[in-house]
Protein backbone atom coordinates (compact mmCIF):
# COMPACT_ATOMS: atom_id res chain seq x y z
CA UNK A 1 0.00 0.00 0.00
CA UNK A 2 1.41 3.19 -0.91
CA UNK A 3 2.44 5.96 1.71
CA UNK A 4 -0.26 9.05 1.84
CA UNK A 5 2.75 11.61 2.32
CA UNK A 6 4.46 10.17 -0.35
CA UNK A 7 1.50 11.27 -2.83
CA UNK A 8 3.15 14.13 -5.02
CA UNK A 9 1.45 17.40 -3.30
CA UNK A 10 2.30 16.38 0.15
CA UNK A 11 5.96 15.23 -0.93
CA UNK A 12 6.40 18.78 -2.26
CA UNK A 13 4.86 20.84 0.52
CA UNK A 14 7.20 18.37 3.55
CA UNK A 15 10.06 18.78 1.06
CA UNK A 16 9.66 22.69 0.76
CA UNK A 17 8.78 22.43 4.51
CA UNK A 18 11.69 20.99 6.02
CA UNK A 19 14.08 23.32 2.94
CA UNK A 20 12.36 26.56 5.23
CA UNK A 21 13.34 25.23 8.34
CA UNK A 22 17.19 24.43 7.05
CA UNK A 23 16.83 27.67 5.64
CA UNK A 24 15.74 29.17 9.53
CA UNK A 25 18.48 27.81 10.84
CA UNK A 26 21.34 28.84 8.63
CA UNK A 27 19.90 32.60 9.15
CA UNK A 28 19.51 32.24 12.49
CA UNK A 29 23.39 30.98 12.76
CA UNK A 30 24.47 34.75 10.81
CA UNK A 31 22.20 36.76 12.18
CA UNK A 32 21.31 35.11 15.69
CA UNK A 33 19.22 38.33 17.23
CA UNK A 34 17.11 38.83 14.05
CA UNK A 35 13.04 37.42 14.64
CA UNK A 36 12.16 35.40 11.59
CA UNK A 37 9.69 32.98 10.90
CA UNK A 38 8.49 30.98 7.57
CA UNK A 39 5.72 29.38 6.26
CA UNK A 40 5.43 26.60 3.59
CA UNK A 41 3.26 25.68 0.72
CA UNK A 42 3.29 23.57 -2.68
CA UNK A 43 5.28 25.71 -4.52
CA UNK A 44 7.86 27.12 -1.72
CA UNK A 45 7.84 29.24 1.20
CA UNK A 46 8.05 32.47 2.99
CA UNK A 47 10.70 33.83 5.53
CA UNK A 48 9.48 37.08 7.85
CA UNK A 49 12.10 38.59 9.14
CA UNK A 50 14.00 42.44 8.21
CA UNK A 51 16.53 40.57 6.07
CA UNK A 52 18.04 41.60 2.83
CA UNK A 53 16.87 39.50 0.23
CA UNK A 54 20.81 38.55 -0.86
CA UNK A 55 20.89 37.01 2.89
CA UNK A 56 17.96 34.75 1.96
CA UNK A 57 18.90 33.46 -1.10
CA UNK A 58 22.45 32.62 0.03
CA UNK A 59 20.76 30.96 2.82
CA UNK A 60 18.38 28.91 1.33
CA UNK A 61 20.68 27.70 -1.44
CA UNK A 62 23.06 26.75 1.58
CA UNK A 63 20.05 24.84 2.81
CA UNK A 64 18.98 23.16 0.11
CA UNK A 65 22.80 22.34 -0.69
CA UNK A 66 23.39 20.75 3.09
CA UNK A 67 19.97 19.00 3.15
CA UNK A 68 21.23 17.08 -0.49
CA UNK A 69 24.58 16.34 1.38
CA UNK A 70 22.12 14.71 3.72
CA UNK A 71 22.18 16.80 6.87
CA UNK A 72 18.49 15.67 7.29
CA UNK A 73 18.34 17.25 10.85
CA UNK A 74 18.03 20.81 9.59
CA UNK A 75 14.70 19.41 8.68
CA UNK A 76 13.65 19.80 11.98
CA UNK A 77 12.80 22.90 14.24
CA UNK A 78 12.54 23.47 17.47
CA UNK A 79 9.82 26.47 17.24
CA UNK A 80 7.50 25.01 14.00
CA UNK A 81 3.97 25.68 14.12
CA UNK A 82 4.04 21.80 14.77
CA UNK A 83 5.78 21.61 18.01
CA UNK A 84 2.87 23.84 18.88
CA UNK A 85 0.16 22.04 17.62
CA UNK A 86 0.77 18.72 19.37
CA UNK A 87 1.70 20.32 22.32
CA UNK A 88 -1.86 22.30 22.62
CA UNK A 89 -3.64 19.29 21.45
CA UNK A 90 -2.25 16.75 24.19
CA UNK A 91 -3.04 20.24 26.83
CA UNK A 92 -6.46 20.05 25.53
CA UNK A 93 -7.24 16.72 25.71
CA UNK A 94 -4.99 16.37 29.38
CA UNK A 95 -7.47 19.23 30.58
CA UNK A 96 -10.84 17.85 29.10
CA UNK A 97 -9.75 14.57 30.60
CA UNK A 98 -9.64 15.91 33.66
CA UNK A 99 -12.58 18.23 33.63
CA UNK A 100 -14.65 14.51 33.07
CA UNK A 101 -17.44 13.99 35.41
CA UNK A 102 -17.55 17.57 36.48
CA UNK A 103 -21.41 18.46 37.14
CA UNK A 104 -20.96 22.08 38.18
CA UNK A 105 -18.67 24.86 38.47
CA UNK A 106 -17.83 23.84 41.53
CA UNK A 107 -16.58 20.34 41.36
CA UNK A 108 -14.92 22.24 37.71
CA UNK A 109 -12.64 24.31 39.92
CA UNK A 110 -11.72 21.76 42.47
CA UNK A 111 -10.74 19.78 39.32
CA UNK A 112 -8.49 22.64 38.17
CA UNK A 113 -5.28 21.64 39.95
CA UNK A 114 -5.23 18.51 38.48
CA UNK A 115 -6.34 19.99 35.05
CA UNK A 116 -3.02 21.97 35.33
CA UNK A 117 -0.74 19.38 36.50
CA UNK A 118 -2.38 17.20 33.18
CA UNK A 119 -1.52 19.84 30.71
CA UNK A 120 1.79 20.34 32.17
CA UNK A 121 2.54 16.69 32.23
CA UNK A 122 0.91 16.51 28.62
CA UNK A 123 3.24 19.51 27.61
CA UNK A 124 6.50 17.96 28.35
CA UNK A 125 5.41 14.78 26.97
CA UNK A 126 5.22 16.63 23.47
CA UNK A 127 8.09 17.98 23.09
CA UNK A 128 9.57 14.68 21.80
CA UNK A 129 6.56 13.36 20.27
CA UNK A 130 6.44 17.07 18.19
CA UNK A 131 9.72 16.41 17.27
CA UNK A 132 8.72 12.64 15.71
CA UNK A 133 5.70 13.82 14.06
CA UNK A 134 7.86 16.95 12.24
CA UNK A 135 9.90 14.54 11.05
CA UNK A 136 7.86 11.66 9.90
CA UNK A 137 4.89 13.94 9.11
CA UNK A 138 5.26 17.61 8.04
CA UNK A 139 8.29 17.94 7.15
CA UNK A 140 11.18 15.75 5.14
CA UNK A 141 14.83 16.21 4.84
CA UNK A 142 15.40 14.51 1.86
CA UNK A 143 14.80 17.60 -0.47
CA UNK A 144 15.13 15.01 -3.97
CA UNK A 145 14.77 17.13 -7.18
CA UNK A 146 13.60 20.01 -5.05
CA UNK A 147 15.53 23.61 -6.46
CA UNK A 148 15.24 27.04 -5.89
CA UNK A 149 13.96 28.89 -8.72
CA UNK A 150 14.11 32.64 -7.59
CA UNK A 151 13.87 34.27 -4.24
CA UNK A 152 11.67 37.98 -4.26
CA UNK A 153 11.17 40.31 -1.69
CA UNK A 154 7.78 42.18 -0.66
CA UNK A 155 7.24 44.63 2.20
CA UNK A 156 4.34 44.97 3.51
CA UNK A 157 4.14 48.00 5.50
CA UNK A 158 6.73 47.51 8.56
CA UNK A 159 6.85 43.58 7.60
CA UNK A 160 9.38 42.24 4.82
CA UNK A 161 8.32 39.22 3.40
CA UNK A 162 11.08 37.16 1.21
CA UNK A 163 9.46 34.57 -1.25
CA UNK A 164 11.67 31.47 -2.26
CA UNK A 165 9.83 29.51 -5.02
CA UNK A 166 10.63 26.07 -5.80
CA UNK A 167 10.33 23.16 -8.45
CA UNK A 168 10.85 19.45 -8.81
Amino acid sequence: MPNFLDLPILSRIRRNHGLEHATLTTLARRYPRQPMAGYSDLNGFWIVGNLETEAVAEAAIEALDRLHKGERGLAIHPNCGTNFAVAGTLAGVASATAMLGSKSRRSMLERLPLAAVLATLAIIAAQPLAIKVQSRITTSGEPGGLHITDVLRQEQGKVVLHRVHTKG
